[in-house]
């Protein structure tokens, strides 16, 4: 077995817990994980994992193993992007991830397309609603609707999406429409929210004529996919707060009809996170360049309706806007939010 790979086994297993994630996450078995952490073992002379019937934690040695261990696959890692950029034959994997609605839309459809023009690039997607830890789960791009936290991590603005309030008109015969945004409260309206297990989002933030205020919004039920919470508002089940583009089909066919236009949501930011590491990689350069083109483009024909451009051009940040480029001097700081702070 190759030592460089039984050290990011050993790396994985450390940082998922266990040996089925982590033989899932390097694509082997269970079996041939765990044989390479023994002979990682058996090569070192010291036990590496403390072992119970749920979980590896490491042993001191482990730890102290684990830091040199990580240095020494970053720095292949690089290596390999350095000698792929030179030959322009970038190869590889790489782990992405997306929330569902944008990732079924806009992502996993052209990963067979990126594929064909990178057939050495190995694509793992990943599609989830819930918060995803980039850097414990090796996460080498995440495409999210939100703004950047955590300082150890990059960004590259690709969208700004405008947001609308929308209900079935089923619904809004019955409820009636609600006149200003403090009716949703007021009025108990019944409002999907899109929660999981860590979500700190218990609010919608609106723009009003004081400026943009939170409304601590209520309803019955909720989900963790957002496109559950689609369906329900087309059945007529509540009132929805979605980026327009997923919705403007339906909007146009008169299911959903917008609602509070005078108070709408903020506006969220479509973007590329990425670990402060992986920006010298080409691979991760490759791919956040295909999919920025992708995104604007398709989500333009879903705002027309149609091929071609959006003629909103405020609905969109061009790619020729130098400060939504890709490049090694990118900070947070200089993709305009406005200041807010929007939940992933």
């Amino acid at each position: 077995m190759s030592y460089l790979d039984n050290v990011r086994v050993f790396v994985r297993v450390v940082e998922l817990g266990t040996l089925s994630a982590a033989g899932r996450d390097q694509r082997v078995t269970p079996a041939v994980a765990s044989n390479r952490i023994k002979e990682l073992e058996r090569h070192l002379g010291v036990r590496l994992f403390n072992r119970t019937t749920r979980k590896l934690s490491p042993t001191e040695h482990g730890r102290v193993f684990y830091d040199g261990a990580v240095k020494i696959i970053e720095a292949v890692n690089e290596a390999e992007g350095a000698i792929a950029d030179l030959s322009r034959n970038p190869k590889g994997s790489l782990r992405i991830t997306a929330p569902l609605g944008i990732g079924r839309r806009l992502i996993a459809s052209g990963i067979p397309e990126f594929h064909d023009k990178y057939p050495d690039i190995e694509v793992r997607l990943r599609l989830s609603d819930h918060n995803v830890d980039i850097l414990s789960e090796g996460v080498d791009v995440a495409f999210k609707l939100g703004v950047l936290e955590d300082s150890n991590l990059r960004m590259r603005g690709i969208l700004n999406c405008e947001r609308v309030l929308c209900a079935a008109p089923a619904y809004l015969d019955g409820r009636g429409i609600p006149a200003t945004a403090d009716a949703l409260i007021e009025d108990k309206h019944d409002c999907l929210l899109l929660r999981y297990p860590g979500s700190k989002e218990y609010y919608w933030t609106l723009q009003t004529a004081e400026g943009v205020r939170k409304f601590e919004i209520a309803g019955p039920y909720d989900s963790d996919d957002g496109d559950v919470l689609t369906q329900w508002a087309l059945e007529g089940r509540g009132i929805i707060n979605k980026p327009l583009f997923e919705v403007k089909a339906h909007l146009s066919d008169g299911s959903l009809v917008e609602i509070l236009m005078d108070t709408p949501p903020a506006p969220v930011q479509l973007a590329a996170i990425y670990p402060h590491k992986r920006f010298q990689d080409p691979k991760v350069r490759l791919m956040i360049d295909f999919m920025a083109e992708r995104c604007q483009r398709l989500i333009g024909r879903m705002l027309e309706g149609k091929a071609g451009e959006p003629k909103s051009k405020s609905l969109m940040k061009a790619l020729s806007d130098p400060d939504s480029r890709f490049d090694d001097d990118f900070t947070p700081e200089r993709a305009d939010f406005s200041g807010r702070k929007i939940e992933f």
